[in-house]
């Protein structure tokens, strides 16, 4: 079989058996999300490992009782509104919401030939449901990596459209007056990276929006904890939804080491280039502090184990089946390197967030939920 026709046929849905999953996963998902997202694993399905944090305070996020994004400074939302110029804004964005009684603080779903849409309701179920993260008559983005318009979902550089869609449909089922899904691509248009990714016909099949992001929208806000950033442009409709949920794909990446739910923020950034220019890891680690999203998502169902971030070569993907979900995109990130054979130390954005009371990189201190699918 040559290149052209090693395509993955078995692992790609035809486009009439791709459009039925989506459909078939919008109903199921919202029964589920109505029904505070599905019973707990039985015993076999999982086990959980857990400790106490050694330092909860400065390691985990500080949970908020609102979705609604308040400033990073921890003023009210009221007090945090600009006075005069645009950079004194303060990110109008919030910690995690509380976490629920007998969630994981993390959770990993996988299972060999197991349906992603399955796979991300369970591990999401496990974290408290997405009731934890989006309340009825919310504004909802979700952020997947749609970084190119090269290659298709088989490729691995770019999310998952049925895991993205699950996400879509789960929102809705929980009263999201709007879900809006959004990236800032470098390889290609916009609406050709959706086109390509398959993004946008699930999202729509699901009762999402797919939408172009306008330069116009960016804003200047201040990063009171950045350390090689102090100001940056950010998307104006991420700073103002009320729930933002970061889907990246696990991938490598030629500068940064690894591309997971941290790095995939430098999507609702205007200025890339100067954050490559200030230091890449220190840079990704300083839009994490003033944007923060409320659950982070990571799509592993096929990763990319080298030349990326857009690949390419499809010996160079690999099937993982594997959702890992968690209010802490740090911890998110921690978990993910381990599939790589890397730890949270081998990427130094991850270590630089931890060091910043962004979220916890040790794994052995948080209870982990491992489901069997």
């Amino acid at each position: 079989m040559n290149a052209g026709e090693k395509t993955d046929m078995s692992n790609t849905l035809d486009r009439r058996e791709f459009i039925r999953r989506v459909l078939a996963l919008s109903a199921a998902g919202a029964a589920l999300s109505l029904a505070k997202c599905a019973p707990r694993p039985s015993d076999g399905e999982a086990t959980s490992t857990s400790a106490q944090a050694a330092s909860p305070t400065a390691a985990r996020p500080q949970a908020t009782e609102a979705p609604k994004a308040t400033a990073a400074s921890g003023q009210s939302e009221a007090a945090a509104q600009p006075t005069d110029a645009l950079s004194q804004e303060q990110a109008p964005t919030s910690a995690p919401p509380s976490p629920v009684s007998g969630s994981a603080y993390l959770a990993v779903a996988r299972g060999a030939g197991a349906d992603p849409a399955e796979l991300t309701r369970r591990a999401i179920a496990a974290v408290g449901g997405i009731e934890r993260f989006v309340k009825p008559g919310a504004r909802v983005i979700v952020k997947p990596n749609i970084c190119n318009a090269y290659h298709g979902p088989e490729y691995a550089s770019t999310t998952n459209p049925i895991v993205v869609a699950t996400i879509v449909t789960l929102c809705k089922g929980a009263g999201a007056t709007s879900v809006q899904v959004m990236d800032f691509p470098f390889g290609g248009t916009p609406q050709a990276s959706y086109t390509k990714s398959g993004i946008e016909e699930a999202v729509k099949a699901a009762g999402g929006e797919m939408v172009v992001m306008s330069p116009i929208k960016y804003r200047e806000i201040a990063i009171p904890q950045g350390k090689a950033l102090k100001k940056g442009k950010f998307y104006g409709d991420m700073l103002d939804a009320d729930a933002v949920i970061n889907v990246p794909i696990a991938k490598h990446h030629s500068s940064a080491g690894l591309t997971l739910g941290m790095k995939n923020l430098m999507g609702t950034v205007l200025d890339r280039n100067g954050m490559h220019a200030r230091g890449l890891h220190q840079t990704i680690a300083d839009i994490n502090s003033a944007l923060r999203p409320q659950l982070t998502v990571v799509d592993a169902i096929r990763i990319l184990t080298a030349n990326g971030p857009t690949g390419g070569n499809l010996d160079d993907v690999k099937q993982m089946d594997t959702i890992i979900a968690s209010a802490d995109v740090v911890a998110a990130d921690a978990y993910a390197t381990t599939l790589f054979g890397k730890t949270a130390k081998d990427i130094a954005y991850i270590q630089m967030g931890a060091e910043m009371g962004l979220g916890q990189m040790d794994l052995g201190a948080i209870k982990i939920e491992e489901i069997a699918v």
